[in-house]
């Protein structure tokens, strides 16, 4: 997978050198190729570069970010936005998964969090570009091994488990991961344990341990402290924001 190329917007100068220097772009297969300081420059600079993902403030000059995503998305529907915001507000969350954006990240950045968030975008850009064509050898190998370790999440998943099912060795798995998704085998099987246990806890009623099992862990503590680390909140208080949040809207 060639180098995602990524657009900063953000009104304060601070903030956009921040992202240059504290965040390692290239180690997750980025590179920054823009900036923009307000709605008006970013919707200029998002036309002129055609960037895989823009990061965005809400609270920019001009216009402001949620606005120039719905304008965006016209001519850039495959453009993927994380907004990058310092207001931790229903109403903004609300717009913003309407306008279909990748990720809703606060102030100040975490960085191992936000790298987690690149990743996880990389992930589902990949399963998006092979749902649309169709793929040379090593890309069909690899939507192969993806599509059994989804079908197989409650089980043991190893790089020797794929190598033995798909008669490979676990270095040229490894090295598949790499090369067509731009990920570690291990953060890939993480990324997608931690979406199928996201929509087990918010579509069922089951317990914290019968999540944990269903999504491929044995050991529940082992799973929430995976939770908490990919997601910054615990399994319980996971579902447990969703239900507040939903009982808001209805509101």
């Amino acid at each position: 997978m060639n180098n995602l190329r990524v657009l900063l917007v953000d009104d304060e100068i601070m903030i956009r050198e921040g992202f240059k220097r504290l965040f390692d772009w290239a180690a997750h297969g980025c590179e920054v190729v823009g900036e923009a300081a307000d709605g008006m420059e970013a919707l200029a600079r998002i036309d002129a570069l055609n960037p895989d993902i823009v990061i965005m403030d809400i609270n920019i000059p001009i216009m402001n970010g949620l606005k120039v995503i719905g304008l965006s998305r016209i001519k850039h529907p495959d453009t993927a936005f994380i907004i990058v915001s310092g207001y931790d507000d229903f109403s903004y969350c609300r717009e913003a998964l309407r306008l279909q954006i990748t990720d809703y990240i606060l102030k100040p950045v975490n960085y191992e969090e936000f790298g987690t968030c690149i990743d996880n975008l990389k992930i589902s850009m990949f399963h998006r570009k092979n749902e649309q064509k169709a793929e040379p050898q090593e890309e069909r190998t690899i939507v192969s091994v993806t599509r059994y370790m989804q079908e197989h999440l409650a089980e043991e998943i190893s790089l020797s488990v794929l190598a033995e099912e798909f008669h490979l060795s676990p270095q040229y798995i490894s090295q598949l991961f790499k090369s067509e998704i731009g990920v570690g085998f291990l953060s890939y099987l993480t990324s997608i344990r931690m979406e199928k246990a996201k929509k087990l806890l918010l579509s069922t009623a089951l317990s914290i341990a019968e999540v944990s099992e269903q999504s491929g862990y044995g050991d529940y503590r082992v799973f929430t402290k995976t939770f908490k680390k990919s997601e910054g909140v615990t399994p319980s208080q996971y579902r447990r924001d969703f239900l507040e949040d939903s009982g808001k809207s209805k509101a």
